[in-house]
């Protein structure tokens, strides 16, 4: 995934970069500005790092209008070929960072529930499945992020995107939490109901916004459960 972009300028030239993880750091070259085009360099890698967040392609178009056409070209190159959009990586304030790969949990219990809600009363991303493991029994797999990502008001309360060929077979939000159970607790009950009966469960956080403009920071955080039409799947090795 490409994670931002960054420049080097000397007297001569400016070369752009893009910073990319899979999941080790790579720098890929963009395209390089002359010496008569320097004074873009910033506007242009701001105008990029924006894109990958907003993928705003008026407001990028009116800096790369301005770039010679070999630069336009290269970038645009760049753009379509390795920059596909991924649900959940970034904010406003730029990209969505890991902060604990992997944090494991052998079953929902009472300190599963206040390792989440810790996590929660801060601010982290959640995410979250169950796997089942080689030699019987279930494991909760968890990744906290550094931040909750927002989506509008209208759009489908979702930021961690169902893998390919995945069927659902329903998701339950804490909206829907009635009773006096918290949306953590909430949460954990939907996916144990649904690990009984051996369905496969993925659960995030987001932060679901009041408008669909200028949608970021004002919301309602909102915890996500997906079960599958599917088994548990079984543990890799190594995870």
């Amino acid at each position: 995934m490409t994670h931002s972009f960054i420049a080097h300028t000397s007297p001569g030239r400016s070369r752009v970069f893009a910073l990319v993880r899979r999941p080790g750091d790579e720098l890929e070259a963009v395209t390089t500005l002359g010496a008569g085009d320097l004074h873009l360099t910033g506007e242009l890698v701001s105008a990029l790092n924006s894109f990958l967040y907003d993928r705003d392609d008026s407001a990028l178009g009116k800096v790369l209008d301005r770039v010679p056409k070999p630069v336009r070209m290269a970038t645009q190159q760049y753009l379509k070929d390795k920059c596909e959009p991924v649900m959940g990586a970034f904010t406003e304030c730029g990209p969505v960072e890991v902060v604990r790969e992997a944090v494991y949990f052998d079953g929902i219990d009472e300190e599963l529930e206040e390792y989440l809600e810790g996590a929660y009363a801060i601010g982290l991303g959640i995410r979250m499945s169950n796997k089942r493991k080689r030699h019987g029994g279930v494991r909760w797999v968890i990744q906290l992020l550094n931040d909750e990502v927002s989506v509008p008001a209208s759009a489908e309360p979702r930021t961690w995107a169902i893998p390919a060929g995945a069927k659902l077979a329903r998701t339950w939000t804490s909206k829907q939490q009635a009773g006096g159970a918290g949306p953590v607790r909430g949460a954990l009950q939907v996916a144990e109901d649904a690990t009984d009966q051996g369905q496969w469960v993925r659960i995030h956080t987001l932060l679901h916004s009041r408008y669909d403009v200028d949608f970021e920071g004002s919301g309602t955080s909102e915890f996500v459960v997906d079960v599958f039409d599917a088994p548990i799947p079984l543990e890799q090795l190594g995870e």
